[in-house]
């Protein structure tokens, strides 16, 4: 069954309004969605951001300091923190590849069989 059209459902609600009256205060308006008004926000929520171009590096002139904003140091320290800490981390991981474990796998079963020699304790 194909899905009704939202003009025909509005033209139905229009018509089932128009046969029940009912008082003024009840009544409800249908509409179609492309006849609703418009909705403004607030007097300067569409004010023009664009700052227009100074000719500067970030807008900062050559010899002038940038001023610095409060979120930046923690910005830095978190992300040369973490880098350093993923590094140490990076370094000090386990070895698991696959050769690794062939190579001790392979010497294990080597002095099982008595090919190679078990290695000396260093104690």
């Amino acid at each position: 069954m194909p899905l009704p059209r939202p003009v025909a459902l509005t033209r139905v609600a229009n018509s089932i309004a128009q046969a029940q009256p009912l008082a003024i205060s009840q009544r409800t308006a249908v509409r179609a969605f492309s006849q609703s008004t418009a909705r403004k926000a607030a007097d300067h929520a569409h004010e023009d951001h664009y700052d227009p171009p100074s000719g500067w590096l970030f807008g900062v002139k050559p010899g002038e300091k940038a001023e610095k904003e409060g979120w930046e140091t923690v910005w830095v320290w978190g992300f040369f923190g973490s880098l350093g800490l993923g590094v140490v981390a990076y370094a000090f991981k386990p070895d698991t590849s696959i050769q690794t474990w062939a190579l001790e796998e392979a010497r294990r079963r080597l002095e099982v069989e008595g090919i190679l020699k078990e290695p000396e304790s260093k104690s």
